[in-house]
């Protein structure tokens, strides 16, 4: 497979043609792409997503990628390396200190959908791309501060539709010491744990946060609280100071009937016999 390199820290390109130029290959650089006109399909990775007028992907080094081409295509390609921001970073506004543009182009979930930006968004992306391909007739424009605000006016678009797709997209993940601290103080009171309310809780995206868990723990998330919650019943059972009943109330279950469903369902014996089990 080729992979592509680049030594100039932001290359422009506009271009139209009906067969893509390039097999699948990958980039030692960032690459904005945007759609002028056409259609087809843009196989990244593992992903084939359509495409027409409008849609803009993102590409970081570690992808690979081409274009099938259904209908004459005109591109847009801002292609960039490394440096391109690290030595701008004077430059940047505090939200994009906090949530550098590359991890964005790196962000695998954006990978596997499309970015899918409304009115007037739309079309400040448009004027906004062809504003950039207008100034690379200039020799200084790897190093123009205005085509820096443009490309960073780019990103703020992307955050603008990651938005509506749920997706944390700054690789801000939680502390994970501090997300299982949470869990332990709130194990009592179901209500916080439950996924929307952690997951908000810590900023995370509801549909990203049981991935997230599981891949970091080797465990999902609702095992973890089982388990967790089981061993604390289990020691409140063997000490023989809390009937059933404080016990439910405790953990928040409705009643004895449903602490015992719960803890038979773990152990295959109720919380009763489990504690003749542990008096002999």
């Amino acid at each position: 497979m080729k992979k592509l390199k680049q030594f100039d820290t932001l290359v422009i390109h506009a271009f139209e043609e009906a067969v893509f130029h390039l097999p699948v290959h990958s980039h030692t650089y960032y690459e904005i792409v945007y759609i002028f006109k056409g259609s087809g399909i843009h196989h990244l990775n593992n992903n084939q997503l359509p495409y027409k007028a409008g849609d803009l992907f993102l590409i970081a080094p570690e992808d690979e990628h081409y274009f099938d081409i259904s209908k004459t295509t005109r591109f847009a390609f801002i292609k960039f390396t490394d440096s391109y921001f690290s030595t701008k970073s004077h430059l940047a506004p505090d939200a994009f200190l906090m949530g550098k543009p590359e991890a964005m182009m790196r962000h695998k979930l954006l990978k596997e959908v499309k970015l899918t930006l409304e009115e007037p968004c739309k079309t400040i992306l448009r004027n906004t791309i062809e504003s950039i391909v207008a100034y690379n007739c200039r020799q200084d424009v790897a190093t123009s501060p205005l085509v820096y605000y443009q490309i960073l006016s780019v990103f703020g678009l992307v955050k603008e539709a990651v938005s509506r797709l749920d997706i944390r997209i700054d690789h801000g993940a939680p502390d994970k010491e501090a997300l299982i601290s949470y869990i332990h103080q709130h194990i009592y009171e179901p209500e916080k744990i439950q996924v929307k309310n952690i997951a908000a809780h810590f900023n995370i995206a509801v549909n990203y946060f049981s991935a997230w868990f599981k891949r970091n723990f080797d465990i999902s998330y609702r095992e973890y609280v089982n388990c967790y919650r089981t061993k604390l019943i289990e020691k409140r059972i063997t000490c023989g100071q809390l009937t059933l009943k404080q016990i439910s109330a405790e953990f928040g279950f409705a009643d004895e009937s449903h602490l015992s469903h719960f803890f038979k369902s773990r152990h295959k014996m109720t919380p009763v016999s489990f504690r003749r089990k542990s008096e002999k």
